[in-house]
C-alpha cells in the first residue's frame, strides 16, 4: 500500500474535489471521525466545514493547515469496506490523527479503489500536530498494514508517481471529470510561467482554456474557462468554468504555480539545461523534422505554432525529463520563433497548421513514459521520502552535470565583448 501526503492551505478545495467526485458517483463516504453527520451519511460541504473551522480559527500561523492522504492499495489486493475504514482508522491513529476530525472518501473513478482523507493540523487548542518525520513514518504505517491485512507489498518498482492520466476522449462522455483529472495531473506534475505555456501543456490532451475578464455588478471578475478539443484542435462541447473543480483550478491557483514554477526552474537551472541541449542540436538540424527527431532523442518536444499561411508565430519546448515547459523566447533570441521561421522558411508551407499530429502524439505519450525511463530508482526514492509533493522537485537532468559551467562561461564571455564595444 502507498501513502501520498500533501499539505494545503484551503480545506474547501480539497473537500469540493472529493465532493465532485461523490456527487458524479465516483467516491462515496467511507467513515467520519469527530464530525457533524448529515443523517443519510451524504456528503454535505457546509457541514463539513463547520466541522473544521474551530480548529483552523484555533491556529491561523500555521501556513498549510490542511492535509489530504491517499492512501493506495494494490490493484490486486482484494479488501472490503470494513477493511479499508479500520486501515484508514489504524493509520491516522499511528499518524496523530486519532482525535482530530477528519472524512475518509472510498474512489472507484480508476481501475482500483483506493482512499482520500481530509483533515487538519491544528488541534481544538491551536496546536500543530506534529509533523516530524512524517513520510518515513506513513511508510512504516503502510507496511504494518500490508502484514495485518494480508495485502501486496508496495516493492520499490511498483510505487510509481501519480496515476497516468489520458487524453480526453469526447464521445466517451463524462467531460467534467475527465477534464478535471487532466487539469489536477498538469497542475500539479509541470512547472510552467505562463498562461500560454499552461495551455500549450492541455492541448496536448485535447483540453485547451481562455481568460474571461470583465465585470459584474460594477466588480471586477477574472475567471477560466476549460473546453474539450477534438484530436485536430477544434472545440467541442460546453465551456466548463474553473469553479467546477474546486479553487486549484482558477486564477488564483495558477498565478502562485507560476511563481512556484519560476523559483523551481531557477534553483534547478532548467533553462540553461535546455539552452545548452538547444545550442547543441541546432547547427546539424537540416529542417524542422529533423529538428524535431534530434530534440525526440532527449526527451524534449517542440510545438510550433503557425497561422494559415504557415507563418510560425510561436515556439515552446516540453523538457519531459524534468517536467517543465518553456516558450522559445524565454532561452533567447536565438531560439524565439521569428529565429526559427528564418530557419525553416522553406519548409512552413509543405507543414500542416499549428502543431504536427505526430509530434503532439509523442509528446502527449512522453508526458508519462520518458520521465519514467529516466532515472526511475532515483526519482522513486525521493517520492518516497517526499510524498505527493515530490514530484515538483524531481531532479531529472538529460544534460551531462559539465553543461553549466559551459553555459557560464559562454555568457561570460559575450559580457566582455559587449563591453569593448561600448568603450569604442
Amino acid at each position: 500500500m502507498i501513502a501520498k501526503i500533501t499539505g494545503g492551505k484551503s480545506v474547501y478545495g480539497v473537500l469540493k474535489y472529493n465532493g465532485l467526485k461523490a456527487e458524479d458517483g465516483k467516491a462515496q463516504i467511507l467513515l467520519q471521525n469527530n464530525m457533524l453527520e448529515s443523517t443519510d451519511n451524504r456528503f454535505d460541504l457546509g457541514l463539513c466545514m463547520h466541522s473544521f473551522a474551530p480548529y483552523l480559527f484555533a491556529n491561523r500561523r500555521t501556513e498549510k493547515p490542511v492535509i489530504h492522504i491517499s492512501l493506495n492499495p494494490d490493484p490486486k489486493d482484494r479488501v472490503t469496506d470494513r477493511e479499508l475504514s479500520e486501515m484508514a482508522q489504524r493509520y491516522m491513529e499511528e499518524m496523530g490523527y486519532g482525535n482530530q476530525p477528519y472524512i475518509v472518501f472510498k474512489h472507484t473513478d480508476i481501475d482500483r479503489q483506493h482512499l482520500h482523507i481530509v483533515s487538519v493540523r491544528v488541534d481544538e487548542n491551536g496546536k500543530k500536530i506534529k509533523s516530524d518525520f512524517e513520510n518515513k513514518r506513513s511508510m512504516e504505517i503502510c507496511r504494518r498494514l500490508e502484514q495485518e491485512y494480508g495485502l501486496h507489498v508496495a516493492g520499490k518498482g511498483e510505487r510509481t508517481d501519480a496515476p497516468e492520466v489520458k487524453k480526453l476522449d469526447y464521445p466517451r462522455g463524462d467531460v467534467k471529470h475527465q477534464v478535471g483529472r487532466i487539469v489536477k495531473y498538469l497542475f500539479e506534475n509541470y512547472r510552467f510561467q505562463s498562461f500560454g505555456e499552461f495551455r500549450t501543456l492541455l492541448e496536448l490532451f485535447n483540453v485547451t482554456v481562455e481568460e474571461v475578464k470583465g465585470a459584474i455588478y460594477g466588480r471586477p471578475y477574472h475567471g477560466l474557462l476549460y473546453v474539450a478539443t477534438d484530436d485536430s484542435g477544434k472545440r467541442v462541447g460546453t465551456p466548463l468554468k474553473s469553479s467546477s473543480f474546486g479553487i486549484s483550478g482558477g486564477c488564483e491557483a495558477l498565478e502562485e504555480r507560476f511563481k512556484e514554477s519560476a523559483r523551481l526552474i531557477w534553483e534547478e537551472r532548467i533553462r540553461e539545461k535546455l539552452y545548452l541541449v538547444l545550442k547543441q542540436v541546432v547547427p546539424q538540424v537540416r529542417n524542422r523534422e529533423d529538428f524535431t527527431e534530434r530534440l525526440k532523442e532527449k526527451g524534449i518536444g517542440v510545438v510550433f505554432r503557425q497561422n494559415e499561411d504557415g507563418r510560425i508565430y510561436g515556439v515552446t519546448f516540453i523538457d519531459h525529463g524534468n517536467r517543465t515547459v518553456l516558450n522559445g523566447s524565454r532561452l533567447g533570441k536565438e531560439f524565439s520563433a521569428n529565429a526559427f521561421r528564418e530557419r525553416f522558411t522553406e519548409n512552413c508551407h509543405t507543414e500542416g497548421r499549428s502543431l504536427s499530429l505526430g509530434n503532439k502524439e509523442w509528446n502527449y505519450r512522453q508526458v508519462h513514459s520518458y520521465s519514467q525511463q529516466q532515472g526511475s530508482l532515483e526519482k522513486r526514492q525521493e517520492h518516497e521520502m517526499e510524498g505527493w509533493g515530490g514530484l515538483l522537485n524531481l531532479p531529472a537532468n538529460p544534460v551531462p552535470d559539465y553543461a553549466e559551467p559551459m553555459w557560464l562561461e559562454e555568457q561570460r564571455r559575450k559580457r566582455k565583448k559587449k563591453k569593448r564595444g561600448w568603450r569604442r
